[in-house]
């Protein structure tokens, strides 16, 4: 496997926050890293994105996949090092994979594909649709939304990951993944 693509080992119990754009995987990372005082990892596609854009106009191509990938990876391995028993991802490797498909026709860089097969995550947590779409900079799919949805669960099950659906408020979401980890994780 690409070595810039690899997890880095740690007995931290690694938690993705897992969904289509615009569903809170940001907030709740932030959230949850507080509330357990522990380290989250943000989503490196955003500022990669955002900056290409900026300096260049335009967006997202199949080229920028694979450092995508690799900045996503780095920033994990940097966070785990500080993580104290939870890390909470907002995004990973397996998101890259979803949106490079559903841009790219189907495509994407193999290297992302085999890291997936590898990387281990403890605990997904799909995010679902049913909070308003906040546009931004770089949200696209408003009126995708569903099909996107759909497009998470469809990988979760092709790569056989077991997962739980968030629903409901900011804070209806916060307590259940604390209830969820408090009693999966005996805290």
């Amino acid at each position: 496997m690409e070595e810039n693509l690899k997890q880095h080992s740690s007995s931290c119990i690694r938690v993705v926050f897992f969904g289509p754009e615009s569903t809170g995987k940001t907030t709740l990372a932030k959230s949850l890293s507080a509330a357990f005082k522990t380290s989250w990892v943000p989503e490196f596609a955003r500022k990669y994105l955002e900056e290409k854009l900026i300096r260049t106009g335009k967006i997202c191509a199949t080229e920028d996949i694979y450092p995508i990938a690799k900045g996503q990876m780095r920033l994990e391995n940097k966070a785990v090092q500080k993580a104290d028993r939870f890390l909470f991802c907002d995004t990973n490797l397996i998101s890259t994979e979803v949106y490079a498909k559903a841009y790219f026709d189907g495509w994407c860089d193999t290297r992302v594909i085999e890291a997936n097969k590898v990387n281990h995550y403890d605990t997904y947590f799909l995010t679902d649709i049913d909070v308003p779409f906040e546009q931004d900079l770089l949200r696209d799919r408003p009126h995708k939304r569903q099909e996107m949805l759909a497009a998470f669960k469809t990988a979760l099950k092709e790569h056989n990951i077991a997962y739980t659906i968030l629903k409901g408020s900011v804070e209806a979401r916060v307590s259940q993944v604390t209830d969820y980890l408090n009693n999966m994780y005996e805290i």
